[in-house]
C-alpha cells in the first residue's frame, strides 16, 4: 500500500484534508520558496510546489505519495507573498482593500514507487470591501497574519471585510479538495 504524505506543516491544509477522508503522514518540505522576482506565472507557482515535492520525495520511502502546494495572492499580476512584519501586512491589505484578486494553488503530487508526477493549479478570486486604516489595523492586531500569503486568511475575515469570492472557498483557505481528488485519480490513488 502506497502512503500518502502531505509535505506541509499548514494547520489549514491538514485539516481539508482530514475532512476529505484521507490518512496521511506529515512531512514538512523543508525548500526555501524564495521567489526572484513578484511577477505572476503558473509556470513559477508550479515550480515552488514541484521543489517543495522533490524535497520530500527525497527523503521518503519507495511507497509513498507525496502531495505539495504553494498559495499565492495575486494582484495586478504581481504576487503577495507572506508579509512577515506588521508594516507589510498593512501595506498589502491597504492594497487589497476594495480590490478583486486572484488566489492561486499550485498541487504537485509525486508517486515514488512508479516515479509518475501530476501538477494541478486551481484560481479562486476574493473581493474586499474598502478598508479603513482602522479596519486594517484592527484585523492583523487580532489575527497576526504575518505567516499567510496576502497578510489574510479568508476563513477569519469579519463579516464586513468581504465583499464576495469566485471559486473554491477551500482553495483560498490553503488547498481545493477537488484538485486534491484530480492529482490522486490521476496517479491512480484510490481512498475511498
Amino acid at each position: 500500500m502506497v502512503k500518502l504524505i502531505l509535505a506541509s506543516n499548514s494547520p489549514r491544509r491538514k485539516k481539508i484534508l482530514k475532512d476529505m477522508g484521507l490518512i496521511f503522514e506529515v512531512i514538512p518540505s523543508k525548500y526555501d520558496e524564495k521567489l526572484e522576482s513578484d511577477s505572476f506565472s503558473y509556470d513559477k507557482i508550479e515550480d515552488l510546489a514541484t521543489q517543495k515535492c522533490l524535497d520530500v520525495v527525497r527523503r521518503v520511502d519507495k511507497d509513498s505519495l507525496v502531495i505539495a502546494a504553494d498559495t499565492v495572492v495575486v494582484l495586478h499580476n504581481k504576487i503577495l507573498g507572506k508579509p512577515h512584519t506588521k508594516e507589510n501586512a498593512f501595506n498589502m491589505l491597504k492594497a487589497l482593500s476594495g480590490q478583486t484578486h486572484s488566489v492561486v494553488t499550485s498541487i504537485c503530487a509525486i508517486n515514488t514507487k512508479t516515479n509518475r508526477a501530476a501538477t494541478i493549479s486551481t484560481t479562486s478570486y476574493v473581493r474586499f470591501t474598502t478598508w479603513t486604516d482602522q479596519m486594517i489595523n484592527d484585523y492583523i492586531n487580532t489575527y497576526l497574519p504575518l505567516d499567510k500569503a496576502g497578510s489574510y486568511g479568508i476563513q477569519e475575515l469579519p463579516p464586513n471585510y468581504l465583499d464576495k469570492f469566485e471559486g473554491s472557498f477551500e482553495n483560498i483557505v490553503g488547498i481545493s479538495p477537488d484538485s486534491v481528488n484530480a492529482v490522486l485519480k490521476q496517479l491512480e490513488y484510490n481512498y475511498s
